[in-house]
């Protein structure tokens, strides 16, 4: 779109739509993940806190 000298409101909108798709995506992953990775860690006993540092990573990353 840049390089066909598209109006920059219209690329900025495209660029946040990708943005608001990708978080989306993000947030359906980490459901998935706590959904069952997690509840299987936990279920059979592994550290607790392994799958709350993991969780706790991800959150900040998407904070930023």
């Amino acid at each position: 779109m840049v390089n066909k000298d598209v109006y920059c409101i219209d690329v900025i909108t495209q660029t946040s739509a990708v943005k608001r798709a990708l978080s989306a995506l993000e947030d359906l992953l980490m459901e998935n993940h706590l959904n069952t990775c997690v509840v299987h860690q936990i279920q059979k006993g592994h550290e607790q806190g392994k799958a709350v540092k993991e969780v706790l990573k991800v959150y900040s990353l998407k904070r930023k």
